[in-house]
């Protein structure tokens, strides 16, 4: 069988050179991930105790609400997908040009991913990234290749643990180091059975660039940092 590329899959794999902010505090305690094309390595396995599914976007950078589908929340597990996802809501506060209000996009980014890791759904994730933001494209590509004839995903829960930037107004893009804990990712086959081995969990720091334009924030750039 064909094998997805868990180097483009997960959010740890992809590495850049740290640049813009200062970056020693949330190194301290991250581990990197895998180069693209590369297979998944202990190296990348985080020794947090990340949260799962929905239950992972509570983060101290803000999170998101959700808006509860009606029925009761089933995490996915090897008998089924997650059933009655809740959908991240973004906050007011994610709207302003100002730290907090892109500290609050951040949380936000996430919890959306978390949701697509989640339910199959990228279409909330789409607009909230720039058309070349290369990595962004990437996930949100490779969580739709995972979903494909009857697949579905287990675990993979993701959640910011932290954040620092230096803000500065007068300048048109913003840059923000990102700590990103992320579970094990399983892909299941329509039986349940794995498709392919699991993606070890991650704790990892990523570089992010964001705008502000036409009144709200996009983020034009992501990578990890080795």
């Amino acid at each position: 069988m064909p094998r997805l590329s868990f180097a483009s899959f997960s959010v740890a794999a992809v590495r850049v050179a740290a640049a813009g902010v200062g970056v020693s505090l949330l190194l301290s305690g991250c581990q990197g991930g895998n180069p693209p094309g590369s297979p998944p390595s202990e190296s990348s396995s985080t020794t947090a105790s990340p949260t799962s599914g929905a239950t992972g976007s509570p983060s101290p950078v803000g999170p998101s609400a959700t808006t509860a589908p009606s029925g009761v929340y089933k995490p996915a597990d090897a008998k089924g997908k997650a059933q009655n996802v809740p959908v991240p809501v973004m906050p007011e506060l994610a709207k302003e040009n100002s730290k907090a209000g892109l500290e609050a996009f951040i949380g936000y980014w996430y919890a959306q991913l978390n949701y697509s890791y989640e339910s199959g759904e990228t279409g909330t994730l789409r607009p909230l990234s720039a058309a070349n933001c290369s990595w962004c494209t990437s996930l949100r590509e490779s969580v739709e290749a995972a979903w494909q004839d009857g697949r579905w995903v287990t675990g993979a829960g993701i959640r910011t643990a932290a954040v620092e930037m230096d803000f500065d107004p007068a300048r048109s893009s913003q840059v923000a180091i990102v700590q990103v804990i992320q579970e094990a990712v399983e892909i299941r086959n329509d039986d349940g059975s794995l498709y392919q081995d699991p993606t070890p969990a991650t704790n990892s720091a990523s570089r992010a660039e964001f705008e502000f334009t036409d009144e709200r924030w996009i983020m034009v750039d992501l990578g990890l940092i080795r």
